[in-house]
């Protein structure tokens, strides 16, 4: 029992430290041991133990580290409980029923996006889960639905740094992208051509909370050659519906704020 005291103590820690990585989005080792209240060595040991249980990854650009997918993965039944995830998930049934394709929910995770929900259409030919992904919001559809949704300074703040090129296809021009967003505002949804993945097109449209703030994205994905970009306005419309179903399921209504 002599060594209970020090194990709780590494307990807390290991927990204040995903709490403090969950608020920062990313974070240094110093930050974390600063806010941590200990040396930037102890903090360097924590993170490489919680990232070799996948709890954390760090970042290979800048080597701070983030919430990592054995996290989302131990939390997956809570996220089978939440509240979103049961109101949209028949939706999404339906969609990926009138779509043919896959269909998934997204919500905003740090400066990432993380797919929480799934329904795989009936021409997937691979039934790869895309739930506890992590993806860039600046090449996919659900991303560019939240960074079009969010405040402006935050938005641009985050188009400000350097985007990854993913594929050739990637926009990875800040100015462009905004003129991009801009219209996603407008016409209700945001699409993707081959951005994320070559082969791989996709449409999405935002969920709203009883506030009206944007808390999730629904998107139908497919690959390009069903998914084409003249396919692209039906698509974004069902989407676009689906999204307000899901919506006012949230207990949003058209009165909210936008």
């Amino acid at each position: 029992m002599r060594d209970e005291g020090g194990n709780l103590q590494s307990v807390r820690r290991a927990l204040n430290a995903l709490e403090i990585v969950a608020d920062s989005g990313e974070i240094g080792v110093s930050d974390l041991g600063r806010k941590l209240g200990v040396h930037k060595a102890t903090a360097s040991r924590l993170a490489a133990a919680l990232a070799e249980r996948e709890l954390l990854e760090r970042n290979p650009q800048n080597d701070r580290y983030r919430i990592g997918f054995g996290l989302v993965r131990l939390a997956g039944s809570a996220i089978a409980g939440l509240d979103i995830v049961r109101e949209a998930h028949p939706l999404l049934e339906s969609l990926a029923e009138q779509t043919k394709e896959t269909t998934n929910l997204g919500v905003l995770s740090g400066d990432s996006v993380v797919y929480i929900d799934q329904v795989t259409g009936t021409r997937s030919v691979v039934a790869m889960s895309w739930v506890g992904r992590r993806t860039p919001l600046h090449c996919t559809s659900n991303g560019k639905v939240l960074l079009a949704f969010m405040p402006g300074e935050e938005r641009w703040r985050l188009l400000q740094r350097p985007l990854q090129r993913v594929t050739p296809r990637t926009i990875v021009d800040p100015k462009l992208l905004e003129r991009q967003l801009l219209r996603v505002q407008d016409e209700g949804y945001a699409f993707t051509l081959e951005e994320l993945e070559l082969g791989l097109n996709a449409v999405a449209a935002p969920v709203r909370g009883a506030d009206g703030h944007v808390i999730a994205a629904v998107s139908v994905s497919g690959p390009s050659y069903r998914v084409t970009p003249q396919r692209l306005p039906e698509l974004g419309e069902l989407a676009r519906r689906t999204a307000d179903a899901v919506s006012r399921r949230m207990g949003y209504t058209t009165g909210g704020e936008q």
